[in-house]
């Protein structure tokens, strides 16, 4: 089993950063400063082959999942989509997977030959789309990179089975990601020749189409990983069981139907990092055993040099797969900044083998990972760590950052969450790329960029200034509208300002800051009137003869009705986070809930309060339904500091210094520490999942303090008594106290509703 030293101190240190108080951590560099401004080195331009790019900002492979018609070709979703990134200055945009092996990989066809995929390879039917999608990113001075993906192989949904009783593929036989007991059947070097053959042709017909290069999809564990990875492929005999040859022949059959002049972009990681991430279990997990020999990075940079040999252009650079997710996929407790020191080792070695391209320049390193924050972007390029930067939810947060940042308006700039939800949860459950925190991504086809002057003027009052409130007031007062939001709190925010407080919530912070910022200069101008520390009273509702009112009160925690909950210490993990005297002199804590609020609340207790921790959950899944990434960081490294994680457990009851549950004990109970294989959405059956039995054991757990995260009740109490007393003519209830949810729904709603009202 291969272990790498930095790959090593690297993902260790992703868990633990939060103990660290020195300036220099990256968490603590997180903010939407502009201390670095001008940013002459991000909007410098550079040379990638024979083409130049006016800006050193790539758009990263963010989905565009579903945003085709059933044939493949680009719709008005996809165009729109793009166009907007490209209008808001970013110099290089790349499309998301683009597989050119359907009928060789299952996974990656629909049945009746359909595609959830936007397609290159089926027939002349979509070459229109991809040329109104060239022509409309150069309108604006951007260019934009097909990235085409070999196939999904082991990590392809497998519906197939189901649905056409047709099994994944792979380059050996290597268990399905999200079904281990499927087998992935190798696949002959026959089908990997028709493969690298039609790469060769979608390269040339993406030239023809006015697209502006090629980008490889060979990171993350997908199809051209797999093949070009010893710890997926260990084919003995035939001309890819070298696991270089694979990515060299499909980069050379692309050169040689391009031309020399024609840009080609891989994607890679550096290392799998699986052995660094789960040590001993990759021999006792039976579904992570056979991948043990993955490259090294010297490996993978020798694997490079060839690479640019055979004919590419530029690179990034990452860490991790599929089965250590959160490391591709860098969540909102990832520091920022997280794989700057993995480009800038690809940067040294190529400069100190004086590696160059076929066009005989240096061979350009994108970094990616969490550098949304212009000023440490700006200090990557400046210290030599990268050439570019790859910003994927940043500029679906925000599709105008470049524009924003190269003016100095940093504070303007509309940060990510890192929640994932919009972005990567929502089409892996079946919908397209959107954003939690920027309700027209995804929607640019149906929803104009300039909001509708209002036809009549009206005076609104909004109820509740957390997420969706102060979403609608925004949104509203931008129309025309005179809002009066009206807070209980004496400060704004609602649920994200708890929600913002453990440090590896810096993302949710910046947020909050920029809500806070946005309404604030709303005030200024006359548009929002805030009232803050006042309980909204339906008689004066009444009396101000408002033309509407819009209730966002949020949820009513749950305090469940258990025997001895009155004897106990306890607190609810909202207030906690608001107020951390609370814990007092508590060491041994027990959550009760383990969502994802339990999860962060348990966190923050272990890494930043020092306590003993243990998290109580019903279902069988711990953070059940959150992003696959999100989940897999959290669960990862609170196992690794000590956090107790009890699934299928019961609380029966509470004494002053102790919680009794009843916990499943039968074999079919998840490891609730499993972060190698994900939870399939509620519409995937798993035939082969065991069956949960009825084994219990009584437990007693020692509690100095319990801590409530048990989620809340919509509090539609004051929209209820408005309606009764027929307090304005228009009246709605949105936000958590509607149905509780995410920012996601939450900001959604409120625009939708402030656009129209």
């Amino acid at each position: 089993m291969k272990t790498d030293k930095i790959v090593q101190k690297l993902v260790d240190s992703y868990g633990s950063w939060v103990q660290e108080e020195k300036e220099n951590c990256p968490g603590h560099s997180a903010v939407m400063s502009s201390k670095l401004y001008p940013y002459d080195a991000i909007f410098s331009p550079i040379r990638v082959n024979r083409m130049t790019l006016k800006n050193r900002v790539v758009m990263a492979p963010m989905g565009n999942l579903n945003m085709c018609e059933e044939n493949g070709r680009p719709n008005d979703k996809m165009l729109q989509y793009f166009f907007a990134r490209a209008k808001g200055g970013t110099g290089l945009l790349t499309t998301g997977l683009i597989p050119i092996s359907h009928g060789i990989d299952n996974t990656v066809t629909e049945p009746g030959k359909l595609s959830f995929f936007p397609r290159i390879d089926r027939s002349r039917t979509v070459f229109s789309g991809w040329r109104d999608l060239a022509q409309g990113v150069h309108a604006y001075g951007s260019r934009i990179f097909i990235q085409l993906t070999p196939g999904l192989g082991r990590v392809g949904p497998p519906q197939c089975v189901i649905n056409e009783m047709k099994l994944p593929c792979s380059a050996s036989l290597n268990p399905n990601f999200y079904i281990p007991e499927l087998p992935c059947l190798p696949l002959t070097d026959l089908a990997l020749h028709k493969i690298i053959k039609n790469g060769g042709q979608a390269a040339s017909d993406a030239k023809t189409a006015g697209l502006d290069g090629v980008y490889l999809h060979g990171h993350e564990g997908y199809l051209l990983d797999q093949l070009t990875n010893p710890a997926f492929n260990r084919r003995k005999a035939g001309r890819y069981a070298y696991w270089q040859n694979f990515g060299l022949d499909l980069v050379r059959e692309i050169r040689k139907r391009v031309g020399d002049a024609y840009p080609i972009m891989y994607r890679i990681d550096l290392s799998l990092a699986l052995n660094e991430t789960y040590k001993e279990r990759m021999e006792s997990v039976k579904s992570l055993k056979k991948f043990g020999n993955g490259r090294t990075i010297y490996d993978t940079l020798r694997y490079m040099e060839n690479l640019v040999k055979a004919g590419v252009d530029m690179f990034d650079v990452d860490l991790g797969c599929y089965d250590n997710w959160w490391l591709p996929h860098p969540p909102a407790g990832m520091p920022a900044g997280c794989f700057l020191e993995i480009s800038r080792i690809a940067k040294k070695y190529f400069k100190t083998r004086e590696v160059r391209s076929n066009a005989g320049l240096e061979v350009p390193i994108v970094a990616v990972g969490k550098l949304g924050y212009p000023d440490l972007a700006e200090k990557a390029i400046r210290d030599g760590m990268c050439d570019l930067v790859m910003l994927g939810r940043p500029l679906l947060a925000d599709p105008d950052w470049c524009k924003k940042a190269y003016a100095g308006e940093v504070d303007r700039i509309r940060p990510c969450i890192g929640c994932q939800e919009g972005c990567i949860n929502e089409f892996v459950e079946g919908g397209h790329p959107q954003c939690a925190v920027n309700p027209r991504t995804g929607f640019e086809d149906v929803i104009p960029e300039t909001l509708p002057k209002a036809e009549k003027k009206k005076k609104i009052a909004v109820v509740g200034a957390g997420p969706s409130g102060m979403q609608f007031a925004l949104t509203a007062s931008a129309r025309g509208h005179v809002v009066t939001l009206i807070e209980r709190e004496k400060v704004l925010g609602g649920k994200v300002v708890p929600g913002s407080r453990p440090k590896i919530k810096f993302d949710f912070k910046n947020y909050l800051d920029y809500l806070i910022r946005e309404v604030r200069l709303a005030e200024e101008k006359g548009g929002i009137i805030l009232q803050t520390g006042v309980e909204a009273d339906t008689q004066w509702l009444k009396e101000q003869n408002f033309d509407a009112i819009v209730y966002n009160i949020g949820t009513t925690s749950v305090v469940p009705r258990i025997p001895g909950v009155d004897q106990a210490d306890w607190v609810q993990a909202t207030d906690l986070l608001c107020e951390p005297e609370k814990l007092g002199d508590a060491r041994r804590t027990v959550v009760i809930g383990g969502g994802v609020v339990g999860c962060e609340t348990a966190y923050w207790l272990k890494y930043e309060k020092g306590c003993d921790v243990t998290v109580v959950e019903m279902l069988p899944y711990i953070m059940s339904g959150a992003c696959t990434a999100n989940r897999y960081h959290l669960i990862h490294y609170m196992e690794k500091a000590g956090v107790k994680l009890l699934n299928c457990a019961k609380v029966t009851g509470f004494t002053k210094d102790s919680v009794q549950i009843e916990k499943n004990i039968s074999k079919g109970v998840p490891d609730p520490y499993n972060t190698w294989q994900p939870q399939l959405p509620e519409n995937i059956a798993n035939p082969l999942a065991k069956k949960i039995g009825p084994e219990t054991e009584v437990q007693e757990l020692p509690a100095d303090l319990v801590v409530f995260a048990m989620g809340g009740r919509p509090d539609e109490s004051l929209y209820l008594e408005g309606l009764r007393m027929h307090a304005a003519k228009e009246l709605y209830n949105i936000g958590d106290s509607f149905a509780g949810g995410r920012v996601l729904e939450a900001a959604r709603a409120a625009y939708r509703l402030a656009r129209d009202i």
